[in-house]
């Protein structure tokens, strides 16, 4: 998952794409560096790119790219995002917004995040979970 001369993965994310890329729920995967360095076939349908279009990148560059706001329209804080708390915080957490993806499509979310902690409580990553929301409002 690294790019070359990057890390090698721990075992902790390697079984975290490994479900990943079995669930139809979109999902994707931070390492420790806070680089984006997954995402399966259901969460390139929200984010409208394949990971091999994007490449990997930062986890600020693609919350950027995502044009997130908050349920009322207002910009959302990347260190807002369920994502950043987790990586962060090292805490999972869970909050409903709205994301604009590469392909322009705007889609009502809601998102979890949580920390991947491997032995020795040492983290290696985060996991985040999207599900599309009725409870936005505006969404369908």
């Amino acid at each position: 998952m690294a790019g070359p001369g990057g890390p090698t993965p721990r075992l902790p994310l390697i079984l975290a794409r490994e479900l990943a890329s079995n669930l139809a729920t979109p999902v994707f995967l931070m390492d420790e560096r806070g680089m984006l360095v997954y995402w399966n076939d259901a969460a390139e349908l929200l984010i409208g790119r394949s990971l091999a279009e994007v490449g990997e990148l930062s986890g600020a560059e693609f919350g950027e790219i995502l044009q997130l706001r908050d349920v009322d329209g207002s910009p959302l804080r990347r260190r807002d995002t369920p994502t950043a708390i987790a990586f962060t915080d090292q805490r999972a957490a869970h909050r409903a917004y709205r994301a604009t993806g590469y392909d322009g499509a705007e889609h009502a979310l809601e998102v979890t995040a949580f920390p991947l902690f491997g032995e020795g409580h040492q983290m290696h990553g985060v996991v985040t979970v999207f599900w599309p929301s009725s409870t936005v409002p505006g969404s369908d």
